[in-house]
């Protein structure tokens, strides 16, 4: 029996002085399509809460069931599956989706916020600009979840509901690709308000990289090797300007499928190699978490000049005080051990 809680190990330091300041606990698996485990570090079996990291298997069904009926091209699957910055893009490609079954962005259930443009790329909004739901970052996944309603003749109204239609598919659908029984299942609610679930970092990188198999799925057939071409094929819908999930994407250079999640979770698969990973960072924040998760890709023998380069913007500049004087760095502690 796991404790409530997983024991996570240092991955990630900040310096000053040349000593440990900061230490930034994390986990972080590395899983074939079988489920064999290559390589991890720390606690990779408690579950940790997935966000959206999750949401290529909220989309499964949807793509399984009524990807042709509603006539759904590749970008459309790539941003259902988004955890978008709210740009021109994003915010037409939603409202169009929704148009598909006569809906709009009151049927949403995501409540709205300032797009991640912004603070992302350190812009300010112009003075009186408004967004609405579809500005959300988490508004093609729940578009998705909406469509999933249509065509299963199910309300749209309380589609969140744990007992309804959609989640129950998206249960099944979680369950089968991480192996864990959906009675087991850990459950949450995500900052979308939609139900989220926690795995272990195993389970979660299985997952991936069942994404990744060419051979037709035994219950989703085709589903999952679209929905992950889709999202690596289309990496600016999945993110956005400036987001770590464009930069991974754009570094595989076609062979890499990812999707982070709030508050520390980073999903990754590589399609040549039939590997998924799954990292954790045990406070939340990105920039530590990128940091040894750039790290495990060079352990891996993953990364060269050219990716490397693709992911310099996720890796901090050398700290410095208000003086511009060079005071410590931020670098990855984490050795990923083989079985």
């Amino acid at each position: 029996m796991h404790t409530l809680w997983p024991h996570h190990t240092p991955i990630t330091i900040t310096t000053r002085g040349g000593f440990a300041e900061n230490v930034h606990h994390g986990s972080l698996a590395v899983v074939d399509a079988r489920g064999r485990l290559i390589a991890s570090v720390g606690d990779v079996e408690t579950p940790v809460f997935t966000r959206s990291s999750l949401k290529p298997f909220q989309a499964m069904p949807l793509i399984a069931q009524a990807a042709d009926r509603y006539d759904l091209s590749d970008a459309d699957v790539a941003l259902l599956c988004a955890s978008h910055n709210g740009e021109p893009m994003h915010v037409e490609g939603v409202a169009a989706l929704l148009a598909k079954i006569g809906a709009g962005e009151s049927s949403l259930a995501c409540g709205s916020h300032v797009p991640f443009f912004f603070s992302t790329n350190g812009v300010t909004p112009e003075p009186g600009a408004r967004f609405n739901r579809l500005h959300h970052n988490c508004s093609g996944k729940h578009t998705g979840m909406l469509l999933l309603a249509h065509a299963l003749g199910a309300a749209q109204v309380g589609y969140l509901d744990t007992a309804h239609a959609v989640q129950l598919e998206i249960a099944r659908s979680v369950s089968h690709f991480s192996g864990v029984p959906v009675d087991q299942l850990v459950r949450g609610t995500d900052g979308c308000s939609a139900p989220n679930y926690a795995l272990p970092l195993r389970s979660l990188a299985h997952a991936f990289a069942r994404l990744t198999l060419d051979e037709p799925d035994a219950v989703y057939s085709n589903a999952p090797r679209r929905i992950a071409r889709a999202m690596s094929q289309h990496p600016e819908l999945v993110s956005g300007q400036g987001r770590n999930d464009l930069a991974l994407m754009l570094a595989g250079r076609g062979d890499w499928v990812s999707k982070v999640g709030a508050d520390g979770v980073q999903a990754l698969a590589s399609f040549s190699r039939g590997i998924g990973i799954a990292a954790k960072v045990s406070d939340g924040q990105l920039a530590p978490l990128m940091v040894s998760f750039v790290s495990a890709l060079e352990q891996l023998g993953w990364l060269d000049a050219e990716s490397r380069s693709a992911l310099a913007s996720l890796i901090p500049p050398p700290l410095k005080n208000a003086a511009g004087i060079e005071v410590g760095e931020m670098r990855a502690v984490l050795e990923l051990k083989r079985p």
